[in-house]
Parts: structure tokens; sequence; C-alpha cells
């Protein structure tokens, strides 16, 4: 088990985007966060107190978790002396990039020496199956983006929130690094070996009451050059019987790709439908998830009623707003 509370490390991420982890682990746990510690030339605020490592240890933190999400998922050199110090002062490390702690020899050792433990996430500890598609009792819904980084994980646990507060039976199905610090349990899936993705979102969503929703994590995008695997073995591992569709519409652009426009709300439901009804020819999309965090109240209220009017389904930031919307739409199939 990981300790808590934690400090959480921005180091020199650039923008909120890229201190993702930290930022979804303040926005659900609080509780477990008992401040920031930012290099100087780090982009994103929390909005929490800015601690050194001492300050944080006293504090009461025990973990000091990289809460950055960088392409590539690498452990930066500007980090090191942090990390190291951190380990020296009796701290453990938690990460969830694709550079595992465990791989760095300085890291090894200084946890080694000080009796601190490396908790690294994104590592597959379970051996998958191949994906069967044996339909599963019990009811799964998946939030699927038009792009990464859209909400899909806010969604899913304002969602599982909203559900739970209205007496229905859910769970919070985390398939990435920070859901997985958020709630203790998981798939990471991206760490899978390709083949047995949807085998693992399989077993990771197993039997269940036929009236329990199981509340699938969004990653990726179908339409992102990069990431578009993992939702496939989402969408055809999760069999889900409703998809949520999740956008971000400020952006000009695929995350991290400058070159690739995103696509409209319209073209992810004409391609990820079929797909999912592959899987499960009952999927319905029922409802539309907004990320209006750049917008103000106005335009955001503005916004979503034009979406809804659109499309005709419920339509709501459910961070901003609740999800309760969408919860009241799962409870009628």
């Amino acid at each position: 088990m990981i300790k808590t509370p934690y400090l959480l490390f921005l180091g020199d991420a650039p923008d909120q985007l890229s201190a993702k982890v930290a930022q979804g682990i303040y926005d659900w746990r609080p509780e477990n966060a008992v401040g920031q510690f930012r290099l100087p030339s780090c982009g994103h605020d929390l909005g929490i107190a800015d601690m050194t490592l001492a300050e944080g240890q006293a504090a009461g933190a025990k973990t000091l978790v990289i809460g950055v999400a960088n392409r590539g998922g690498l452990i930066s050199q500007a980090w090191k002396e942090v990390l190291i110090e951190a380990l020296n002062m009796g701290y453990d490390l938690a990460s969830g990039l694709h550079n595992l702690l465990e791989d760095e020899v300085d890291l090894v050792a200084a946890a080694a020496a000080n009796g601190a433990a490396l908790h690294d996430v994104r590592i597959a500890s379970e051996d998958y199956p191949i994906a069967s598609g044996k339909k599963r009792t019990g009811k799964r819904v998946l939030a699927i983006g038009t792009d990464c980084s859209a909400g899909k994980m806010y969604t899913a646990l304002a969602l599982d929130k909203s559900m739970q507060a209205k007496g229905m039976k859910s769970t919070f199905r985390a398939t990435g690094q920070t859901g997985i610090l958020i709630t203790g349990s998981g798939v990471p899936l991206d760490a899978v070996v390709a083949d047995f993705m949807a085998g693992a979102v399989e077993q990771l969503t197993p039997d269940n009451d036929a009236d329990h929703w199981d509340i699938i994590e969004g990653q990726g995008s179908l339409f992102h050059i990069s990431y578009s695997g993992v939702t496939l073995a989402l969408v055809h591992g999760g069999q889900p019987d409703a998809l949520i569709i999740c956008h971000e519409p400020t952006r000009t652009h695929m995350r991290g790709l400058p070159d690739y426009q995103l696509p409209s709300m319209q073209q992810l439901i004409d391609t990820a439908l079929p797909l999912a009804r592959f899987g499960n020819p009952e999927c319905q999309v029922v409802g539309i998830s907004v990320n209006t965090q750049h917008m103000s109240e106005d335009e955001a209220v503005a916004y979503l009623a034009k979406v809804e009017a659109e499309f005709g389904l419920p339509t709501v930031d459910p961070f901003r707003h609740g999800a309760e919307r969408l919860a009241d739409a799962l409870a009628e199939l």
C-alpha cells in the first residue's frame, strides 16, 4: 500500500495538463495532499501550500508523489536531486510514469539505503488473458473522448459520486495511473502488452449484479494518432452498455499533435458507437460531458445548452455542475 498523505511533486510541469496526476489527486482526494513541491520553472499551481521536503514531512507527508504526466512518461534529470533528497529524508516515492523508478539505479540505491519504498503504479502486476468477448452480467459505462486529457476520468469519478448518492450500485474502475493513485486499485492499461489489453478490461469489469454499473475510466482517443490503441481496447474489452462523450471545446488541436485537428463530437459518435455495438449490440450514447474549465460560467452554460439542443442528450460539465443528469440517464437503461 502507498502511504498517505502525499506531498505532490509538480517538478517543472509547464501547464495544468502536464500536472494532471497531481491535479487529479488534489481534486478528488484533497485530504491526501498536504502540499505541493514545485521547481522554479513550474508553470502550474494547484492552489495549495508550496512546501519544501522538510515542511511536507513536518505536515505529515509520507510519500512524495510524482504528479507529472509528461509526453513519453520520462523521469527528468532535473528532478533527480529532489527525488534522492526525499528518499534520504525517509520519504517513499510513488510514480505513474512509463519510466519506472525501479529502473533508476541511483533511486534504487537511495531507497535501499534509507529503507524507503518505490511505488511504480504503471506496472501491470498480473498476467491478463486474451479477451474472450463473452458477455458478462451487470452493466458498464465508458467515458470516451474527442482527445486525450479531455475529462474522461473526472466524468467517471463524478458519475460514480452521483450514482452512489442516488443509491445506485456503481464502481469506478481505474485504468490509468491517476485513477489508481486516487482509488488505490485498477489496471494501468497502457502498460499492458497490446494483445492483452482488452482481456485486462474484461478482468477489471467481471460479472456483477444485474443493476450494478461498472464506470470504466476512459483513456486516449480513437482519433489520437499516438494513443488510439488503448481506447479501442476499452471499447471492445469493456463491452459498454452506455457511452458518454467527453469534449474540451477550447482546444485548437489534438494534445501533443499540432498538425491534427480535433474531431467533432458527431464524428466521435459515428465512429465509436458502431465499434462498441460490435461487442454489445445494445450499446447507446446516453450523454455528453464537456470540460468547460477555460470558459466563464455564462459561456459554459450557453455552450452546454447549445450542445444539448443539437444532440438531444443530457449535456453537463460534471465537475463544475455535477453528474446527476448522467446518472439519471443510466438509471433509465
